[in-house]
Order: structure tokens, then sequence, then C-alpha cells
């Protein structure tokens, strides 16, 4: 299908709730598509309420070492849109690192897709670009929803490190923290199941009820799948202007309690132990944009904001500056991927200390996925909160991580990262 023969075709949306479910179901049978969802956060900074490609017309696949080379390359041959994640391991492209650990997902380190349609939701209006738009609407239109509770087969959950191993790797870091190793390191665990049987569609839909967030994504790449309830995003860019909005710091909310419920956000802003991660991930994030922006630009938009999310409130700032003009994907990518706000400060060292101390490749967790608009705009999350799902071998992953300070209690962290993967736990009926 060549992008002339494409048109587009825009059409009402009475029930958007409906029609997005409606969308999702015709999607499935594309062995490749994305699914974006803001879950109707209204913040005036997302391209639409729902995105959806479906179907690969050319795409590109790479390993770190010359990955951006490849996608820069990609991007002179095609025009129009992109989606696609880049991994965690294109760290050692950006540095001279290296992954010594198990991948049993499979991901490859960088992935992107031209996509055959597009559906594009925003304001009651949904926009397609397709060979006959009208078919493709008619067809949605028709579809019938999927029941949302279908019985799963249970799934025994193991983790990779014991209580007392996770513990004893905290204190080992902040043994490096207090050499001066590093400042603050994102230390994160896996949990898995083997033979995990699981209809990710309705393993998706149910987590993106428990736990709507605004970056939010279905993902499918043959028999890989991303299921992903982020709450972060990585980095926007819309004409000239870069903005990243990183996340340190987390509180459990408390349901029913509304006195409660504003004490503990009231609290987390003026946590201590929260406002130093936040702060130096926040001056990395300026430092990388600064890189890439024009001189003088990189600004703190907002500092310490609290957001209410379904299970937590998170600790997010803002930061923004000009990007240099001719500066295009592939170099900004470079500058400022891995996001600070998963790997910590100096980022080249605890990178190194990662490796050393994690058990698993990352992969496409704390990578990014999103797209690349036809003006090069873009728009990528952070991938947290989600599980991995490989189809063809059953096995099944999640990660959850916390960020680890000279004032972390190790205790506490591993509580943090209980409660972060409460939901997915909750979504498997985990054992």
């Amino acid at each position: 299908m060549s992008l002339q023969n494409r048109k587009t075709g825009v059409f009402p949306v009475t029930n958007l709730e409906q029609f997005k479910e409606k969308v999702l179901s015709w999607a499935l049978p594309f062995s490749t598509f994305c699914f974006l969802d803001n879950n109707g956060y209204r913040t005036g900074m997302h391209a639409a309420e729902c995105l959806l490609a479906a179907g690969a017309r050319q795409s590109v696949s790479a390993p770190a070492g010359q990955a951006l080379e490849t996608l820069r390359e990609f991007r002179k041959k095609t025009g129009g849109w992109l989606f696609g994640h880049l991994g965690y391991d294109l760290k050692n492209e950006m540095e001279n690192l290296s992954s010594g650990h198990p991948d049993l997902i499979g991901f490859p380190d960088l992935f992107f897709f031209e996509p055959e349609i597009i559906v594009h939701i925003q304001d009651g209006l949904c926009k397609i670009e397709a060979p006959e738009p009208g078919a493709v609407f008619a067809a949605i239109s028709s579809m019938v929803i999927q029941p949302v509770a279908v019985e799963q087969p249970a799934i025994t959950v193991q983790s990779r490190f014991s209580r007392r191993e996770y513990l004893d790797v905290i204190h080992a870091l902040q043994r490096h923290i207090s050499r001066g190793d590093c400042y603050e390191i994102n230390f994160c665990q896996e949990f898995f199941a083997e033979d995990a049987r699981i209809d990710p569609y309705t393993v998706f839909k149910e987590l993106n009820r428990l736990s709507p967030n605004p970056f939010s994504a279905l993902y499918r790449m043959n028999d890989k799948w991303l299921l992903c309830a982020s709450p972060e995003r990585f980095l926007r860019k819309e004409g000239d202007r870069l903005l990243s909005q990183p996340i340190k710091g987390t509180a459990r909310r408390a349901p029913g309690n509304a006195e409660l419920d504003r004490h503990i956000a009231a609290e987390l802003q003026q946590n201590a132990k929260e406002r130093s991660e936040n702060v130096m991930v926040v001056d990395l994030v300026r430092n990388d944009l600064s890189r890439i922006c024009l001189e003088g630009t990189v600004k703190v938009d907002e500092l310490f904001g609290v957001y209410a999310f379904p299970q937590v409130f998170q600790l997010i700032s803002t930061i923004s500056g000009q990007l240099r003009p001719g500066t295009g994907i592939s170099e900004i990518v470079r500058a400022v991927f891995p996001m600070g706000s998963m790997t910590g400060a100096p980022k080249k060292k605890v990178m190194e200390l990662i490796e050393k101390y994690e058990k698993t490749k990352r992969g496409v967790f704390s990578g990014a996925v999103g797209y690349i608009s036809p003006s090069d705009d873009f728009d990528f999350n952070v991938v947290i909160r989600s599980i991995l799902y490989n189809a063809g071998t059953r096995y099944l992953s999640f990660q959850t991580g916390s960020g680890i300070t000279h004032y972390s209690q190790a205790e506490a962290e591993w509580e943090e990262c209980r409660l972060k993967a409460a939901a997915i736990r909750q979504v498997l009926g985990a054992g």
C-alpha cells in the first residue's frame, strides 16, 4: 500500500469508551499494532485521546550498536507516521556498556513500523487514515465487544530476588553511594511466570480498568506483547519544544478517606527523601536536554508536582527546552536515553551497577513506546507498570523498581516495589 493510496476520513463518535474497546478488538488480528490510550487525562499535552497504528507497511528492527543510525536512514525513506519502541539496552550504543543477563521475552533493542492504518480519536471525532476509511470505520463500529472477565488459568509468579537478597543489594548499593560512586540509582527486580497462558487483550483491559494511566499501551510485535499501564512520559517533541516529565516519589492512596488522602499527598510533596530523588533526576534531565537544546532555554516548568492516580500519588517534575535547529530523532535519543528516572546519576556509572546487581535484561521495560508523526513531532512514554509476554514460549515477566539514595530504607523500598506490582498481580490473579 503506497501512501498515495491512503485516504483520510473523519467520523463522529458518540460513546468514547465503548468505541475505544471496539477499536482495540478490531486491531487484534494484526500481527503488528500499537494502541495508545491516555484514559481521559486532560493535560492538554496529548495529541490524541487514543491512537491505533495497525499493520506494518514497512518496518525496521535493529540491535544496539548501529540502531540509531539504522533508524535515521529508515526515517529518510518514510515521511509518514512511525510507531514502535526503544529498548533499555540501547544504552550499550550510547556508552561503552554491555548486557550479559538473559532476556526471555525477545523484543529487539529498537523497532519501528510504518502502519497500514491509523485510527486517531480526539474530541468526539475519529480520524482514520486508510485506503478505505469508511470501510474501516464500519468494521470497527460493527465489532462485538468481548466480555471483560474471561477465566484465566492460574498463574504462579516467582521473583528473581528473595526478600533477604533484595535487602542485601540495597545495602550494597548504599555502600557505593557512601563511597561516592553514585548519588542515586534505580534498582529493579523481575517477577516472572513460566508456562503462563493469558489472553493479552483481556488482561490489558482489566489492567487498564484497575490502573487507568495517561500513557497506557497495548503493543504487539508478532508473538511478543507489551501490556502497559504507565503514568510517566519520557519525552515529547512539539515543533521545536522538548518536554520531559520524570517521576520520582510514590505514596499509596487511601481510597474512601478523602482527608487521609489529602494528608498523604501533602506529606509526599514535603518528603525529604522523595524530593532529593526527584531533584537529582531533574538535574540529570536538564543536563541531557542541554546537549541538544539552545543555550539558556532549558527550564524546570514544575518542580515536585503531586499527581493522583488510582492506586498511588506520584511526584512529577516537568522540564522543557528549545531544540537546536536541524536536530533529528536519532540525535535526540542519543543525548537523553535511557531516561534518568530509570537509571540514576551519574548515568553511566549507575548503568554499570544496574548490570552488576540486577539479574535480568530489562528489554522494553524502562525503555519507551510511542510514535513519530509525519511532521517529526513525537511522544514516548516510560515503560513501567507493565506486563511483557511471549505467547510463543508462554513466558511472562514484569519488573518493578525504586530510586535508591543514601536516605533509603531497604524495607521501605521492598514495600514500594510490592505496591507498584499490586495491580499487575491482581489482574493476573497471581499466587
